[in-house]
């Protein structure tokens, strides 16, 4: 292999390695790989996408949104696979990646309050998703909580303002979305369905589901409006309950990872390779 390829591959294994670290929650273990490489040749496609999480969890919003762009615009002039060396390193699709990428840029400029900007990209990457994969697939589900939580953050933004309970907004914020309930509640109920998620009878630890982190996600923000509601308190709690169980990341709790405010800078970022919170 020659050096520049050498370099490039030594950028990715880098990449992959402080993906691992964030994965585990440990940020000062992935900064230590991912330093240096931005404007690297080598950090591109999968490279930029992982570096740019990374910034996004560290709150470096600028900085992540510049990544999350470039690993978009490079694949769709396919610069991901114009040299021979950057094929070898990537270990999976262009169009993945940029599907990837396009859903962490829509949660980016939700938690920066650009609602507008986040639902255009949204309305984008539900459009394409029949592309990647079939209707009932679970990453689908994965899709669909991004969205919903976008819709949550943002009625949760207009709540004051409006002098608005939480459990009225879903009536008012709305999302366009052809094919399903129009409410984000609707989103998370179609969203528990693509992930089969179990019966709340099951222990959240030792629930057998794909996505874990997704779930509980979904049924924690749906268990705050049930909560509230008096004639079904009772399952909202109960459903709180399993999903704080079942949540593992080692960087948030679940409550933390739902309590996004304006001056937030510590937000959870869903990989959509994965399907898992970082």
């Amino acid at each position: 292999m020659d050096g520049v390829g050498s370099k490039v591959l030594n950028v990715r294994v880098k990449a992959l390695k402080g993906f691992l670290e964030l994965v585990h929650g440990n940020l000062e273990s992935a900064e230590s790989f991912f330093q240096a490489s931005r404007d690297d040749k080598g950090c591109i496609g999968n490279a930029a996408l992982s570096y740019g999480e990374f910034l996004h969890t560290a709150g470096k919003f600028s900085l992540a949104k510049e990544l999350y762009q470039k690993a978009i615009e490079e694949i769709s002039a396919n610069k991901e696979f114009a040299d021979p060396h950057n094929l070898a390193a990537c270990c999976m699709s262009g169009r993945e990646v940029q599907l990837a990428a396009t859903c962490a840029l829509g949660q980016l400029e939700g938690h920066l309050g650009n609602f507008s900007e986040a639902e255009e990209i949204d309305k984008g990457i539900n459009k394409k998703r029949g592309t990647f994969w079939c209707s009932h697939h679970l990453n689908v589900g994965t899709v669909l909580t991004c969205i919903a939580l976008m819709f949550r953050h943002k009625a949760k933004m207009l709540a004051p303002s409006l002098r608005l309970s939480l459990p009225e907004l879903p009536i008012l914020i709305g999302c366009s979305l052809d094919d399903m309930d129009m409410t984000w509640l609707g989103l998370y109920r179609r969203a528990l369905d693509l992930l089969k998620a179990p019966s709340l009878e099951s222990e959240g630890t030792k629930a057998d589901v794909a996505r874990r982190d997704i779930v509980a996600l979904d049924r924690g923000a749906y268990a705050e409006v049930l909560c509230v509601q008096q004639n079904r308190k009772y399952e909202g709690e109960k459903m709180k309950n399993w999903a704080q169980t079942a949540w593992r990341n080692h960087r948030l709790s679940l409550a933390e990872a739902l309590e996004i405010s304006e001056l937030s800078s510590t937000v959870p970022v869903i990989d959509a390779r994965i399907s898992r919170a970082l």
